[in-house]
């Protein structure tokens, strides 16, 4: 059932996600139904929480991990944690963990928060739930500042005045709030930068035209959708002088993951000679992966290619692929720009130069 949409950490007029004053539930805006509802469901348990981050009800790297701090928060509420609250916290961990394997913010909330649990085990009940809320709250809270801290490294590249293309939704709702590529548009605008933006559809799932079209429309931010294949016609006309995108696992020498698309578009700003700029919070870099070839990449349903919500476009029996993301080679990417700095070319040495020591 539709719940009242609770305040927003962020300060934003809408959110991808959020604890509820009571701590025993989680809101999430079901960005399903974007952008004819905005319709917010409440979820009891973490169980719940981990299907409305594999359906896409939230989504979003920093969104997903925001998320899965949350379910963290309330398994340690639930009635099992109190006779066995590291085994629920493991538990709801693993459940959270097999979601959406390509987010890396995923499993870094996951272990921070297990992590701080390890820490908690023996003090009472009503103590622990309180400090896992809180932790997860802090990442979200965090998560919000990163995204502004970045937007305003970021501005730097984009133009004085002029269009920047950006791909999928890297925005409020697919973080804390503000956004991580939105973010850097909206500082840019802050900034007194005349900023237009063209938004990729972003097939099959649409996330440009549904979600990026929505926020930017809804904050008075100028913006024109192109379908995916206009991109490359509109860089020749030399309309587009940016562009800038999240992500959703950068490896460690700069590779990066984003959403299935990405790769074409920086191909595109590199034979135009534009600046392609990522931008993600720290958390999304993975040091861990050497480098692009070690990122996993979703396969999601054929169904979200052969049919357009009922509608049906491919004949029946034809097969459909869809890997949810790509990886674009760092050697494409100008900036790749965090809450701790900017990466700039990127490489294993200027993502190391960045790292918290």
């Amino acid at each position: 059932m539709p719940v009242p949409h609770p305040a927003p950490i962020s300060g934003h007029s809408y959110s991808a996600v959020e604890l509820v004053v009571d701590r025993d539930a989680v809101v999430m805006l079901d960005q399903r139904l974007l952008p004819t509802e905005e319709t917010y469901y409440r979820y009891d348990t973490v169980e719940q929480v981990a299907e409305g981050i594999r359906a896409m009800v939230v989504r979003g790297a920093p969104a997903i991990g925001i998320s899965a701090a949350y379910g963290l928060a309330l398994a340690a509420r639930s009635d099992r944690a109190r006779g066995d609250f590291m085994g629920e916290i493991s538990r709801a961990g693993e459940l959270l963990a097999a979601t959406r394997p390509t987010a890396v913010n995923l499993f870094w909330a996951i272990e921070r928060v297990t992590a701080k649990c390890r820490d908690w085990a023996d003090l009472g009940h009503e103590e622990r739930s309180r400090r896992v809320a809180d932790e997860a709250i802090a990442i979200h809270r965090e998560d919000v500042e990163a995204c502004k801290t970045m937007g305003a490294i970021g501005a730097q590249w984009m133009p004085e005045d002029g269009v920047v293309l950006t791909h999928c939704n890297a925005g409020a709702l697919a973080t804390g709030g503000y956004g991580t590529a939105l973010g850097v548009i909206r500082a840019a605008i802050a900034a007194g930068k005349k900023i237009r933006v063209l938004a990729d559809e972003t097939r099959p799932y649409l996330q440009g035209a549904r979600l990026t079209a929505w926020e930017l429309h809804m904050d008075g931010i100028a913006v024109e959708v192109i379908t995916d294949n206009m991109a490359a016609h509109f860089f020749s006309r030399g309309e587009i002088q940016a562009v800038v995108v999240g992500s959703d696992r950068i490896a460690a020498n700069g590779d990066v993951a984003n959403k299935i698309g990405t790769y074409g578009v920086a191909c595109l700003a590199r034979l135009h000679e534009k600046p392609f700029v990522v931008a993600a919070p720290w958390s999304t870099v993975d040091l861990r992966t050497a480098d692009g070839s070690g990122i996993p990449i979703e396969e999601r349903s054929s169904e979200e290619v052969t049919h357009v919500g009922a509608k049906q476009l491919v004949p029946t029996g034809v097969r459909a692929r869809h890997p949810g993301f790509d990886v674009t080679p760092a050697r494409l990417v100008t900036a790749i720009v965090t809450e701790r700095g900017a990466a700039t070319p990127p490489s294993n040495a200027t993502l190391a130069a960045i790292a918290p020591k």
